[in-house]
């Protein structure tokens, strides 16, 4: 075995290799990083384009993603509660495929999480530079994240802590959201007359825009699910790793139904999918200004706001641990890893300084490197999919064999689940390939990924070829 690759597992739970991490996170803390991590800004805004391509459709799209995310987190919570690890699918992808598999899907997976990073603190400060016309924007991204930079330098609990507030309060709103909607629907909100199957079944139809609708709808809908895997990084620091994994995975079906299915029903059952708002301001501000509620815009402009700036939060925090995790193996330069007061704070400060570039390069290139540095992160959730559940297969028989106790959480219906899972992310890259906007996305994520597995096999080579010559020479002294 290579000394960069994971160990197998064992009947006791294995010490992450990156153990030097404190378990600094209370059970409060993971519930609600666990349920409100399927409340971005994706949700609020995003879903918009989905809706005005799809038509009410979108619900039947939402429910097909949500299905497939559901398997996913399912397969990489078997994992995580078997083998916690703030490495999460990386580490799962070194035991089950090898390390050239967990170096091509952690960096990956960082990249995405550092560019999103910088994403957010950009959509941040145009929401508080409308209210504040003529600061700077790329000021307040900076002020986002020193005050992030300095959550996460400190102890984990400051994260969990910040989070935990975070996601309260995503939660509170879409909750009243679809609470108001689900009165509206009825009739019984003062004002509001039920609506019936109107807007579902008029101005086009429930299929408005046929089948290359769907499509897009479709694809708008699984990259709107992303967030999720953070749990599983964040439960290698809490007090009970295999509980909190365990919980979370087990929740996350009326999770995903409520907030994501649920909320597009609501919106699409209240709204004409062709309401210009719903594209250009977002459909749960559609909502809110089609019930006559006033000062709908700044509701939602800090509703958005705080799930932006979560997603901030959230992401320098993974995107730190799994460099982290990743140095822990042999994956990465040495000083990136080095934990001090159980907090990698090179890795939370490399991450966070890589995430302002990305700012940056939004204003230096606009037109070239930003718009490729953005295509380049498309598709990488998907990657990550995949890895996850060509881990799952080969690991869920390893398990079986040698620690079954240690199959707290079991996927479905395994094999047959995990195999209809990964036929339908070969689904997606068919579908994708047919849309000129998605096929960028693909060709650049399809580059990257590339360039990672060369690296990774040539490292892991290297390894192997270092590992046998330190043996050869043992076995000449000995």
């Amino acid at each position: 075995m290579s000394r960069t690759s994971a160990p197998p597992p064992t009947d006791a739970v294995t010490p992450s290799p990156d153990s030097a991490l404190t378990q600094g996170l209370k059970q409060r803390h993971l519930s609600m990083i666990a349920l409100g991590g399927v409340i971005g800004a994706g949700l609020f805004v995003g879903s918009g384009a989905g809706i005005a391509a799809a038509g009410p459709s979108i619900v039947i799209a939402y429910g097909i993603s949500g299905l497939l995310v559901m398997f996913v987190m399912r397969m990489l919570g078997e994992m995580s509660a078997a083998n916690p690890a703030s490495g999460s699918f990386s580490v799962h992808a070194e035991r089950a495929i090898g390390p050239w598999a967990g170096f091509t899907a952690g960096w990956a997976f960082w990249v995405l999480l550092c560019v999103a990073v910088g994403l957010e603190g950009i959509g941040a400060a145009q929401i508080v530079t409308g209210w504040l016309p003529g600061t700077p924007e790329w000021a307040w991204v900076a002020l986002f994240m020193v005050v992030f930079l300095g959550t996460n330098l400190a102890a984990v609990k400051n994260f969990g802590e910040f989070e935990f507030w975070f996601a309260a309060l995503k939660v509170i709103a879409i909750t009243l959201f679809l609470v108001l909607g689900v009165l509206a629907i009825l009739g019984v909100l003062p004002g509001t007359d039920a609506p019936g199957t109107s807007n579902l079944t008029g101005d086009g139809g429930f299929l408005p825009n046929g089948s290359e609708g769907f499509i897009i709808g479709l694809l708008a809908s699984v990259f709107a699910y992303g967030g999720l895997e953070t749990v599983t990084i964040a439960a290698a620091e809490s007090e009970n790793p295999v509980k909190g994994v365990a919980g979370a995975v087990r929740t996350a079906m009326w999770r995903i139904a409520v907030f994501y299915v649920g909320s597009m029903a609501v919106v699409v059952t209240l709204v004409p999918w062709d309401d210009p708002q719903v594209a250009e301001v977002g459909p749960f501000y559609a909502m809110l200004d089609h019930l006559g509620i006033g000062g709908a815009a700044e509701i939602m402009n800090v509703v958005i706001l705080v799930a932006l700036l979560s997603a901030m939060n959230a992401n320098i925090y993974g995107a730190s641990r799994m460099a982290c995790s990743l140095v822990a193996r042999g994956q990465g330069p040495k000083r990136l890893g080095r934990v001090t007061s159980g907090v990698p704070r090179t890795a939370v400060l490399c991450s966070s300084v890589f995430g302002f570039l990305c700012v940056l390069l939004s204003y230096w290139r606009p037109d070239d490197v930003f718009p490729w540095l953005l295509n380049m992160i498309g598709a990488v959730i998907l990657v990550v999919w995949i890895f996850i559940a060509v881990s799952q297969l080969v690991l869920r028989g390893r398990l079986e064999r040698e620690a079954p106790g240690r199959l707290v959480v079991r996927m479905w219906l395994f094999p047959w689940l995990t195999v209809l899972a990964l036929l339908a992310m070969a689904g997606i890259f068919v579908l994708m390939l047919g849309q000129p906007d998605t096929r960028d996305q693909l060709m650049a994520t399809g580059a990257l990924t590339v360039v990672l597995i060369a690296t990774g096999l040539v490292r892991q080579r290297r390894a192997g070829r270092a590992e046998r010559a330190g043996e050869a020479e043992r076995a000449v002294r000995d």
